[in-house]
């Protein structure tokens, strides 16, 4: 029987973020190993939740899930905290023999006083394994270093955004490595950089330059006898020299076709640059729209602030400009991040008023507190288990919440800073969307996995935050064709 190694270590790191991300944030998230990440894991539409299944389906394979860490994009890991989950895993491997090694990562991984920790985990841990086959996935954000390719021996990225592949990622990267073990195929890859960094705005794969690009890549693949060709899109806020938009494809032993696979994919990529840039209405002028609409819902998303792009939870203006509209039909707002309030609101109890602000907690770079006076409506524990269809069946904890009436807007408060991406965070709070008109989110595009077809109209605003659309206001220092020169001029 074959022995299978299988680790994680999932985050998207956003260089601009005040909030460095803890070990505290992990072990709300995902922070589980051996057993325990079996049932964690299982039923769930996630890379690891292939790999349970790929496991007990393969009477050839014998696991073991070694530490599986995630959580939700924010700041760089804090001082020492990569080191330690790198040094988990690795003691892990020293701890067996095995005949194959999944890695599940993210690829936009930043942690304090690493230059580079995707690759220095994957060196890590080629150094512990020698030539044993590996593999990995990664996130349609990654940005990847060069080094990576030497490092793994087969990968695999998502192909959707919204990303609702990460179950068949993670099961073809495990049926790539199965195939590799066995010896069917040898896989060599190539990995082509644009130099080109893109915002994720209008990155989605159901339409526009990257859904033409994600077609182009599967007719390589599937013409071309590729084992996989991924596109990736980059992630914009994380400020790496070896940032930006990149594609990587494998081949069974043929390192030409790869190459020339990843390269056709990183040119239509480049080519497409100036598609990938938009435009968006003011938080004022997208109220407006919504508003106009006859019925609802209708959200209008602040994707500056996604927690899932690393935003805080705690920009004001989307509130503040919705204030100022005083609509007169149903309006919620999801969600602010402050676990003060949230426990202000827990002792009072429903009913209580509370004098208090809004946003601006954590830093006044993107404005300055709205004061408020609000009624507890509801207080919860902060649990619920996606819906779905991204990340169906995985379990969610977003501390404890409230729901506070502010001028008739029903405002969502938690303790963790959580996306409000699937349809169970609402009915957590006992939100109506159905009776619901203008519902203002902190999110972007994994919002209409879930919404789309829940809401009448999407509407995307652009508003001061630490993902946002205008890349200028941020002070790069790395990226290609970002950094800042002496000026402060980008150049």
């Amino acid at each position: 029987m074959k022995r299978l190694a299988v680790a994680r270590l999932w985050h998207e790191g956003n260089s601009f973020s005040p909030v460095r991300t803890s070990a505290d944030d992990f072990r709300a998230g995902e922070w589980v190993a051996g057993e325990a990440a079996a049932r964690f894991y299982r039923g769930t539409a996630t890379e690891m939740g292939a790999a349970v299944d790929f496991l007990e389906r393969r009477s050839d394979f014998e696991g073991t899930f070694l530490r599986c860490a995630a959580a939700s994009p924010a700041g760089p890991l804090a001082d020492g905290l990569f080191e330690d989950i790198r040094d988990d895993i690795v003691a892990g491997l020293a701890a067996g023999t095995w005949d194959g090694v999944y890695l599940s990562l993210h690829g936009a991984l930043l942690a304090a006083g690493v230059t580079s920790p995707d690759a220095a985990l994957l060196r890590a841990v080629r150094g512990a394994i020698g030539d044993v086959p590996l593999a990995a996935s990664f996130d349609l954000h990654a940005n990847l270093d060069p080094a990576v390719i030497d490092l793994v021996d087969v990968a695999v990225g998502y192909k959707t955004y919204p990303h609702t592949d990460m179950y068949e990622t993670g099961a073809k990267a495990l049926g790539l490595l199965a195939d590799t073990v066995a010896g069917r195929i040898a896989p060599v890859g190539a990995l082509v950089g644009t130099g080109v960094v893109l915002p994720s705005f209008n990155m989605r794969t159901g339409d526009g330059p990257m859904a033409e690009v994600a077609g182009i890549a599967h007719e390589i693949e599937a013409h071309g006898g590729l084992l996989d060709v991924s596109a990736f899109g980059g992630f914009a806020y994380g400020d790496v020299a070896y940032g930006g938009a990149s594609a990587m494809a494998f081949a069974d032993g043929n390192l030409e076709a790869a190459r020339d696979g990843a390269a056709r994919v990183a040119r239509a990529l480049a080519e497409r640059r100036s598609r990938f840039f938009v435009a968006l209405p003011t938080p004022e002028d997208g109220l407006r729209r919504a508003l106009a609409e006859a019925r609802g819902p209708v959200a209008v998303i602040d994707a500056a602030d996604n927690p899932l792009s690393g935003g805080i939870g705690d920009t004001p203006a989307l509130l503040r400009a919705l204030l100022a509209a005083r609509p007169r039909v149903a309006a919620v707002f999801a969600f602010f991040h402050d676990p003060g309030l949230v426990d202000a609101a827990h002792r009072r109890g429903l009913g209580a008023r509370l004098d208090c602000t809004l946003g601006g907690r954590l830093s006044r770079l993107y404005g300055p507190p709205v004061a408020v006076s609000a009624t507890v409506l509801r207080v919860t524990d902060g649990r619920f288990v996606n819906l779905g269809p991204m990340e169906a069946g995985l379990p969610v904890d977003l501390g404890p919440s409230a729901v506070l009436d502010v001028d008739g807007i029903a405002v969502i408060v938690t303790s963790r800073c959580r996306a409000p991406n699937d349809a169970a965070y609402f009915e957590l709070h006992g939100i109506d969307l159905a009776a619901t008109h203008v519902l203002c989110v902190k999110a972007k595009n994994h919002f209409r996995a879930a919404f789309g077809g829940l809401c009448r109209a999407l509407v995307e605003v652009d508003a001061p935050g630490p993902a946002c659309l205008d890349l200028a206001r941020l002070p790069f220092r790395h990226a290609p064709g970002l950094a800042r020169g002496a000026e402060g001029a980008v150049t």
